[in-house]
């Protein structure tokens, strides 16, 4: 019989390391729609409590456990009412800007700490220090590497994604209406292209390159 311990306990450190920064990349991406909205005249999503940092206002499930899985999910949409806005198309742009923006600046402060992290002294390996530092550094790491990920899935011009109402409120409002229609196609697209490899050759590499760079600077 194969040994499964040693992959389920690797899976299970992997999950613990990846909660803490994944839970708030999912949470300030929501959170940061709902403030653009707020700002620009709409209370839809602060009268349905979604202005919180308790997760489990965002959390969706299937979308959460996708994060531990292949490091992409989501969390359940803000509610937005667009037609509380000066300008609709343009409001709805800056709103759906505001998710991917905060994950980029998250990306931007883990890198900033991971730096902060690198400067400390190197702790002999089996002291406390040790202990607490590696697995601090990995989660950091991954707070990176998911928050990029995350703002790079987003701005796929795919509905329901942020980056459809970006395209929408670029373009026409005929054409951005005829566009938006593909919504109920959209978590269709998004699987068969995640299923035929091609979301991991688009998304990935601007991932790494992402990476690439913070490290760069802050290393």
């Amino acid at each position: 019989m194969p040994d499964v311990v040693g992959p389920i306990q690797d899976f299970l450190r992997s999950a613990t390391l990846i909660a803490a920064p994944a839970l708030l990349a999912l949470t300030l991406h929501e959170v940061a729609h709902g403030l653009a909205a707020l700002w620009l005249g709409d209370t839809t999503a602060k009268d349905a409590g979604r202005l919180t940092l308790n997760p489990l206002k965002h959390l969706d499930l299937v979308g959460t456990i996708a994060i531990f899985l292949v490091r992409i999910g989501w969390a359940k949409p803000v509610p937005v009412n667009p037609a509380r806005f000066r300008n609709p198309a343009k409001g709805m742009l800056l709103v759906a800007l505001a998710g991917p923006a905060m994950n980029f600046l998250l990306a931007v402060l883990f890198a900033a700490l991971l730096g902060a992290l690198a400067q400390l002294p190197a702790p002999a390996p089996g002291t406390a220090s040790h202990q607490v530092l590696e697995p601090l550094i990995t989660m950091v790491v991954y707070g990176v590497v998911i928050n990029l990920g995350l703002g790079f899935f987003n701005l796929i011009p795919v509905p329901p994604l942020d980056g459809a109402n970006i395209l929408a409120g670029l373009l026409p409002r005929n054409a951005a209406f005829a566009y938006m229609r593909m919504g109920r196609w959209g978590f269709l697209i998004i699987i068969v292209l995640a299923f035929t490899g091609i979301l991991g050759k688009v998304l990935w590499p601007m991932v790494e390159t992402g990476r690439a760079l913070l490290f760069s600077f802050f290393l």
